[in-house]
């Protein structure tokens, strides 16, 4: 057993749905999901129109019918799974119509054309990825949609010219200046409070084989006596350990004191830099904890964050820009929602 076992549990409670227009293209809708009610929000099956171009239930219906077991699976109750479910179909709508403004605006520029070579490749890739590479199969799904291959191209060639613009609108905000940084820091400064922590690297001997606790402290002994005449942990580990991440050196990174059981914690954050426990003694055998590097409890630098910070800063500029630009060709465009 490795040292898996010891860490705390913490769960992952997955919270938001992207949404990218085009990108669950080519995905045959789940079986057997709960109704979504579109039939009854839009009788006349159709959602939107966007300079010209129909956004029909049957477009939403496609792109939100992968989401929606996620959606079951964390809803609360009906009435939120529900209420959650009309809000994603209101940005998959808005989603849908975005995507047809901003293949508009690049096709506003007689210069922008992609490449049919680009296309085809796409459309090889998904082939592949989507339906194993069966051609057979990829046929009988445009059939399922009553689209033509043409139509089909089409759809992937707007899908590169989606990502290609959307992409090139977040390029643009890559510059922050330090003084926005440093103001940014001072104004959230309780955000970069780190607490203890260690990178830790482990020897183990797992119990097996009868081995005793006396047969497992004699093992650890033998690494002690070759620690003490200077020879490297991480080696010893590669050559001796029977943890999982022997291989590299028992290095399980950087971890903070509260990640980890009090049996590894208590004797590991009272090592210095470069110091190695006595033997720790478990049901799962013996280990020799290595504290690598230290970070101690505290406000961080802005040195260390400054690169977070720039990366936060980035991306909020990056989705300003972006929206600004939405906006700018929603109010220049004919779009009706229904």
């Amino acid at each position: 057993m490795t040292p898996h076992r010891l860490l705390r549990s913490s769960a992952a409670l997955g919270a938001g749905v992207l949404i990218l227009a085009g990108s669950l293209r080519g995905q045959p809708a789940a079986p057997s999901l709960p109704s979504d009610n579109l039939n009854m929000r839009f009788q006349n099956g159709i959602a939107a129109v966007a300079e010209g171009q129909i956004i029909t239930v049957d477009d939403i219906r496609r792109e939100i019918a992968p989401m929606i077991p996620e959606l079951q699976r964390t809803a609360r109750n009906e009435q939120d799974f529900n209420q959650r479910l009309e809000a994603l179909q209101d940005d998959t709508i808005q989603a849908l119509v975005d995507r047809v403004l901003i293949v508009k605006d690049f096709y506003s520029d007689e210069k922008r054309r992609i490449p049919s070579s680009y296309v085809d490749n796409a459309v090889d890739e998904n082939i592949i990825n989507q339906w194993e590479g069966d051609r057979s199969k990829f046929l009988a799904y445009l059939r399922t949609r009553g689209l033509t291959l043409r139509e089909y191209r089409r759809e992937v060639e707007e899908d590169i010219i989606y990502n290609y613009m959307r992409g090139q609108k977040r390029k643009s905000a890559t510059i922050v200046s330090p003084v926005r940084v440093q103001e940014f820091y001072e104004e959230n400064e309780q955000e970069f409070y780190q607490e203890d922590a260690v990178k830790l690297r482990l020897i183990q001997f797992q119990r097996k084989d009868g081995r005793t606790d006396r047969d497992l402290i004699a093992l650890a002994a033998r690494v002690q006596a070759r620690l003490d005449i200077g020879q490297d942990f991480a080696e010893i580990a590669k050559e001796v350990s029977e943890d999982s991440r022997r291989s590299r050196g028992g290095d399980w990174g950087w971890l903070d004191r509260s990640g980890l059981k009090p049996e590894f914690s208590d004797p590991l954050f009272e090592l210095a830099e470069g110091e190695t426990t006595h033997p720790i003694i478990l049901p799962e055998g013996v280990f020799l904890l290595h504290s690598e590097e230290r970070k101690y409890a505290g406000i961080q630098a802005i040195d260390e964050v400054r690169e977070q910070i720039e990366r936060i800063l980035i991306s909020r500029e990056a989705r300003r820009a972006q929206e600004a630009w939405l906006e700018r060709l929603r109010r220049n465009s004919y779009v009706k929602l229904y």
